[in-house]
């Protein structure tokens, strides 16, 4: 059964909806203005995922955190030498 949503709410979502987007566009330029860390190692149970901040994908899985931030680290540094920062 699908249900009717009141205009005034439907608008609400809207607004959200782009000061969501504004909200994700602001922090990828801080982040490439200050040069953060493009990828994040995140806790998932028994293993730990390596994301991309950028696009929430996870690249990469370890089951210990060191292995997990060594290939973050690893993502960091090629991504650093294809943007000519040494």
């Amino acid at each position: 059964m699908q249900t009717i949503m009141h205009p005034a709410f439907q608008e609400k979502l809207a607004v959200l909806a782009a000061l969501l987007e504004y909200s994700r566009t602001l922090r990828a330029e801080t982040r490439a203005k200050i040069g953060a860390p493009s990828y994040q190692v995140v806790s998932k149970g028994p293993a730990w995922d390596v994301v991309d901040m950028a696009t929430d994908s996870v690249l990469g899985f370890a089951f210990s955190y060191q292995a997990a931030l060594r290939f973050a680290s690893a993502m960091e540094a090629g991504a650093a030498s294809k943007r000519g920062i040494q």
